[in-house]
């Protein structure tokens, strides 16, 4: 059975430090289906939110491994039912006039706007759960999508508990005598 794991990982803002998390995921053998990774209120701190297909391997594994890399600073999975997640999607529809209102009317159903248009496409802009997303670009779909990007799943714990970064402090530096 194929598992979904959401797993907030704060690190520290370092060139490298993606591609060190990513592979990690990646020789034990999970499928990272989404990765958003943004500066946090410290510029010296990032959080990636990593969302895993796990076929039944043990995500605790990984969290322990991730530990052992020293850019890691708290790694946290965030359950589904305690964890508001977000998704942002750009979907180009092509559209033209005689389309055009049951395209906007289906837009606006939804709370998505449109951002772009021109005589043959529209450009629609929606945020919100990655199944919000889905069932519209399903609702889009019979009008053509000419084009689709999605930015990958957001996600923070519910309530006023969040994870925090430990006070990062400069490594001092030996100079030679």
């Amino acid at each position: 059975m194929i598992t979904s794991h959401t797993l907030s990982i704060l690190v520290q803002n370092k060139p490298g430090v993606l591609a060190r998390v990513s592979g990690l995921f990646a020789r034990r053998g999970f499928n990272i289906t989404s990765l958003a990774v943004g500066e946090t209120e410290n510029p010296e701190v990032s959080r990636m939110t990593v969302v895993l297909s796990a076929d039944g391997k043990p995500v605790e594994q990984c969290v322990k491994q991730l530990y052992k890399l020293i850019q890691v600073l708290r790694v946290e999975e965030l359950p589904l039912d305690h964890a508001v997640e977000r998704e942002v999607a750009l979907i180009k529809v092509g559209a033209g006039a005689r389309d055009r209102a049951a395209v906007i009317e289906i837009v606006e159903i939804f709370r998505a706007k449109v951002v772009d248009v021109d005589g043959e496409a529209l450009t629609v802009e929606v945020t919100g759960s990655p199944e919000k997303v889905r069932a519209l670009e399903a609702l889009l779909e019979p009008y053509g999508i000419v084009e689709l990007v999605r930015t990958g799943r957001i996600a923070i714990a519910r309530g006023a508990r969040g994870i925090k970064a430990p006070t990062l402090r400069p490594v001092p530096i030996e100079t030679a005598s």
